[in-house]
C-alpha cells in the first residue's frame, strides 16, 4: 500500500480509503453485519487504514459495521472518520446536548473513544456552511477540546471559489471532497488551496457516482498504456495528484477493495496539473452529469428522479436525446410520461450536489 501524510499532521495514511456507504445490501437488510464487518478488516490486511463512515449510512447500520471491524484491531492502527449536520436534527439548530447525544451515539456504534476527522457534512452552498457554523461549529471545538474528535474537517459539494473561501477561514484541518475525472475542472481550485493551506484533501465519488465503470468506451482514455480497467484508472487518476491524501473506495465485497490496491501499486505522485494534462483534451469535464448521489431521492410526487437524470446522462454523454428514452425504457423499465407529476416545488433542486437543473431536464424528458 502507498501511503501520504494527512496535510500538517504526521499522520500516514493509506493513498486509498475504505468508503463505507456501500455494504452489501442483502447482508445489511438481513443483519448480517458480522458479514458486511469482514469486508474493512478485509481493507485493513490489505494495508488500508482510513475509514469513512457516517450516520445513515447503509439504513443507519454503517457505523455499527465498521465498530464490530474496529473493535477488533488496535485502535492507532486506523483513521476512522464520521459525520453530522442539521438534517440529522431536523434541519434546526441543535442544542449542546442534542449534538453531544449525536457524538455520543457514533462513538458509541464505532466502539471507540473518539473520532479521528469528525465533518460538518454535505455543505451544498456557502450559504449552507454558514449556516451550519453558526449551528454547532462550537461544539465541534469543545468535543475536540475534550478529546472526544482528533481533527475538524468538513464535507462538501460546493463549487472551488466557494471551497476556498471555507479553506481560508483556517477553521478546519481537512475536507471530504466530491472529485473525480468528469468535475475536476470545477473543483479543483478549492483543493489547490487547501493543499497550500497544509489541510488533508480526502476524494468522494472519484467513479463518478458510477457513471465512470458503466461507461467504459466512453473512458478508455484513462486506462490507456496501463493493466488497469477503466475504475481503476479512474481512482488512479485521483490518487496519483500530489495535493490528493486519500481517494476513498466504497466497497461491498472483497473483489472491490483488490480493484482500489491495485490502482494505487507503484503510484507516482505528480502535481495536479500534469496528472489533468495529460487528459485534458481526450475525455470530458462535465459538471452537468448527475453523479448518482441520490440527494434528491423523496420526491413529494414519488418520481423517482435519480432514475430520470441518470437516463439524461445519455444524452450529455453521447449527444443522442433519443438515448434518453432507451435509457428509461430498457433499462431502467420507467415510462417518461412519470415525469408529468413534477409540480415544480424544488425540493430535489435544492437537494442536488451538482446543482442541476432538474425540473427543465424533467420537462425535456416527458418532450421526448
Amino acid at each position: 500500500m502507498y501511503y501520504k501524510q494527512y496535510g500538517n499532521t504526521d499522520m500516514k495514511v493509506s493513498a486509498v480509503g475504505l468508503g463505507t456507504m456501500r455494504f452489501n445490501e442483502e447482508d445489511v437488510l438481513a443483519g448480517n453485519l458480522e458479514k458486511c464487518a469482514e469486508i474493512p478488516l478485509y481493507a485493513f490486511e490489505q494495508g488500508i487504514n482510513y475509514w469513512d463512515t457516517a450516520p445513515t449510512y447503509c439504513h443507519d447500520k454503517s457505523e455499527i459495521i465498521t465498530g464490530m471491524a474496529l473493535s477488533q484491531l488496535k485502535r492507532s492502527q486506523v483513521y476512522v472518520t464520521s459525520k453530522v449536520n442539521l438534517s440529522l436534527f431536523g434541519g434546526k439548530k441543535p442544542s449542546r446536548d442534542d449534538f453531544r447525544r449525536r457524538l455520543e451515539t457514533s462513538l458509541q456504534r464505532l466502539k471507540t473513544d473518539y473520532i479521528d476527522f469528525y465533518h460538518m457534512w454535505c455543505m451544498l452552498s456557502l450559504e449552507s456552511w454558514q449556516e451550519h457554523m453558526e449551528a454547532f461549529y462550537e461544539f465541534f471545538a469543545e468535543a475536540r477540546r475534550e478529546g472526544l474528535i482528533r481533527h475538524i474537517v468538513f464535507s462538501s459539494h460546493m463549487q472551488g471559489a466557494d471551497i476556498e473561501t471555507v479553506v481560508d477561514t483556517g477553521k478546519f484541518q481537512g475536507m471530504l471532497i466530491g472529485y473525480n475525472a468528469l468535475n475536476y475542472k470545477f473543483r479543483q481550485s478549492g483543493i489547490q488551496r487547501a493543499y497550500e493551506k497544509g489541510m488533508g484533501v480526502v476524494v468522494m465519488n472519484p467513479l463518478g457516482g458510477g457513471m465512470i465503470p458503466s461507461s467504459p468506451e466512453t473512458f478508455a482514455y484513462l486506462a490507456e498504456g496501463t493493466d488497469l480497467t477503466v475504475p481503476q484508472a479512474a481512482l488512479r487518476f485521483v490518487a496519483s495528484q500530489r495535493e490528493i491524501t486519500v481517494t476513498l473506495a466504497g466497497c461491498s465485497c472483497k473483489a472491490h477493495v483488490d480493484d482500489a490496491v491495485k490502482a494505487v501499486e507503484n503510484l507516482e505522485e505528480k502535481p495536479a496539473r500534469e496528472v489533468i494534462g495529460r487528459y485534458e483534451n481526450q475525455g470530458i469535464a462535465l459538471n452537468d452529469l448527475c453523479t448518482g448521489c441520490s440527494y434528491c431521492k423523496g420526491c413529494p410526487q414519488e418520481i423517482p428522479i435519480p432514475k430520470f437524470m441518470e437516463a439524461y446522462n445519455q444524452y450529455l454523454l453521447f449527444g443522442d436525446r433519443s438515448k434518453i428514452k432507451r435509457r428509461l425504457d430498457n433499462y431502467w423499465h420507467l415510462d417518461q410520461a412519470e415525469a408529468d407529476r413534477c409540480v415544480a416545488c424544488g425540493n430535489c433542486e435544492s437537494q442536488c450536489t451538482q446543482h442541476l437543473p432538474i425540473i427543465e431536464r424533467l420537462q425535456e424528458i416527458l418532450a421526448l
